[in-house]
């Protein structure tokens, strides 16, 4: 099969430095990418060369809408194929996040469905480990919504809990002394927005990053709200912040309930909500897994050593 572009300079980009990208695909795929003018040859199995072309198109796409190409992407097209595409006969060509520094597109059938749940519903949880986009995806869509005047504004919070350390008392004022607890939530804002939008949207109160302790009295109307690492809440903590959902406003909790840092023998506010509010009309909830993993490949294979340590140590209890 052999397919024609017919922009040379997008064409270069396609094909990444030294032909970069093809060879990615060449290896997670196991096909044969030849590129000659502006065309490029494909070998191999007709159903995999098919996904292989579709995929090139759609990146090509992406290069005439200005957004990058990039290793990340590249994989991330690859999972959504193998996956047979977000529904049955479906794609997720149709699946974007518009914020004013980049197009987002779901990497992962599950963060499609994510997508989805989070335009859907009133109040979705996204849960499962590190590096899957629960957080990054959900600041996507509130900025999203928040340029597109949806909600009114935006409001970020994470429990000020210490990952297993002492951190002692931090110098400066209020702001100074949580800054540290709710920098990647700074960062997604940062990825998402110009730094001189985001601080005139922050002075305005139209973006709020706050810890949890502050929503208490609160009732959030018109507002897109985030609470990240909400497995480091208590039942107490997370029933308060459930119920300042006000009219016209969404909601997104994120957590990890395997990496709890409460004190030992602390319930996580995380785990009661599960279970306490599955099958409730208007609450959505995703599960992540290690295959949604979008960071480095090694995280991948960190996650899957680590839940097969947990499993193992599982199994070993219950046999004693």
């Amino acid at each position: 099969m052999v397919i024609e572009f017919d922009d040379n300079r997008l064409f270069v980009q396609l094909c990444g430095d030294h032909d970069q990208h093809l060879l990615l695909i060449e290896k997670r795929m196991g096909i044969k990418l030849g590129a000659r003018g502006n065309c490029i040859e494909l070998s191999g199995p007709v159903p995999v060369i098919k996904r292989a072309a579709d995929i090139l198109r759609e990146l090509y796409n992406d290069l005439r809408n200005k957004q990058e190409v990039t290793k990340g992407s590249i994989e991330g097209r690859i999972r959504i194929a193998e996956s047979g595409g977000v529904e049955q006969g479906g794609a997720d060509g149709e699946i974007k996040i518009r914020t004013t520094k980049r197009v987002l597109v779901p990497r992962t059938v599950n963060q499609a469905h994510y997508i989805r749940a989070l335009a859907q519903n009133e109040l979705v949880f996204g849960l499962g480990p590190a590096g899957t986009g629960k957080t990054y995806l959900a600041a996507a869509v509130a900025v999203s919504m928040l340029l597109e005047g949806k909600v009114e504004r935006l409001i970020l919070s994470r429990p000020a809990v210490e990952a297993g350390e002492r951190l002692g008392f931090l110098p400066g004022d209020m702001r100074e002394k949580i800054d540290p607890y709710l920098r990647p939530l700074y960062d997604a804002l940062h990825d998402m927005m110009p730094g001189e939008q985001v601080k005139k949207r922050l002075e305005t109160g139209e973006i709020e990053i706050a810890p949890l302790a502050f929503m208490r009295g609160r009732t959030l109307a018109n507002s897109f709200v985030i609470l990240d690492e909400a497995q480091n809440t208590t039942p107490v903590q997370m029933k308060m912040f459930l119920t300042r959902l006000g009219e016209n406003s969404r909601m997104a909790i994120t957590g990890d309930a395997t990496q709890v840092d409460l004190p030992l023998g602390a319930r996580s506010g995380l785990v009661d909500a599960i279970n306490i509010l599955q099958g409730i009309e208007g609450i959505g909830m995703v599960y992540f897994t290690d295959v949604d993993v979008v960071r480095h490949s090694l995280v991948t294979r960190i996650v899957r050593a680590y839940d097969a340590n947990d499993r193992t140590l599982l199994d070993n209890s219950r046999h004693r």
